[in-house]
């Protein structure tokens, strides 16, 4: 793929995770970059939407609108579709929202937390979201100068646009926006996690970074480094006992911390 950078070691790695990170306006490192892990490079940036298949785009609003009736005792009648979107990725219900964080540690936990994957090279996808924002429809634009923000809030998105019919009808461009979401748990938290939501339920973002080259590269990790990169991380605590906070995430770790480097085949994967 185009912006594809394979690394050699450890302290390459570091360096491309890092990249321009200093912002000289502040004079400090503040990186204009958001992150996502993959364990497998052939993984495109596809939405668990679209992974339903099928008709899934006529799928959306019926999965959504159940969602909301079935979870009233976790929602509020009052909530945004932006907010009610978040709340349902977040609980494993398929969407068109893509999980990102800012952590670039936390993304190179994802890309090494599948042990069954340690064979294949994995990937890191690094999008600058700031200069994303010079892509999206004027009136949205507007907004996000006016907040002072480089992300949306769903409060923020509520201003414009307060449904999916609403946001599609943007046509002036293709674009993607980048959405906070509240603090529902410690999973969102310590993932220092944000979402993607793409303009049109049917557009891949990977092949719509690939028309805008100068928002991502992409880091190529070898499968013959994932079990150092995966040993490191654990030493500094990027673990599911973090990530994952509570009984399942321990168990995860547990398992992956026990297993036998030499995975039979057929195993699962740890998370």
């Amino acid at each position: 793929m185009k912006n594809d950078i394979r690394i050699s070691n450890w302290s390459e790695l570091q360096e491309l995770l890092f990249r321009d990170s200093y912002d000289e306006r502040l004079g400090r490192f503040r990186s204009a970059h958001i992150f996502r892990g993959l364990s497998d490079t052939n993984y495109a940036l596809k939405t668990s939407l679209m992974r339903m298949g099928g008709t899934y785009r006529d799928l959306e609003r019926h999965l959504l609108r159940n969602f909301r009736k079935y979870a009233h005792r976790s929602t509020s009648s009052g909530d945004s579709v932006w907010s009610l979107l978040a709340l349902a990725q977040h609980h494993g219900l398929p969407t068109r929202l893509l999980d990102w964080t800012y952590s670039p540690y936390v993304a190179l936990h994802f890309a090494t937390a599948n042990l069954t994957k340690f064979n294949i090279d994995g990937a890191i996808w690094c999008v600058n979201y700031v200069k994303s924002n010079d892509y999206l429809p004027a009136s949205l634009k507007t907004i996000i100068n006016e907040e002072g923000s480089n992300v949306f809030t769903p409060h923020m998105l509520d201003l414009e646009c307060d449904s999916l019919k609403q946001l599609e009808a943007m046509v002036e461009r293709r674009f993607v926006l980048f959405l906070e979401p509240p603090s529902m748990d410690e999973r969102i938290v310590n993932q220092h996690a944000l979402f993607s939501l793409m303009s049109n339920s049917c557009l891949l973002m990977s092949q719509w970074l690939n028309d805008h080259p100068e928002l991502y590269y992409r880091i190529i990790i070898p499968a013959e480094l994932k079990w150092e990169i995966r040993d490191k991380l654990d030493q500094a605590n990027i673990t599911e006992r973090v990530l994952f906070p509570g009984l399942d995430g321990l168990s995860s770790w547990l398992k992956r911390q026990y297993s036998p480097k030499e995975m039979h085949e057929g195993d699962e994967p740890g998370v």
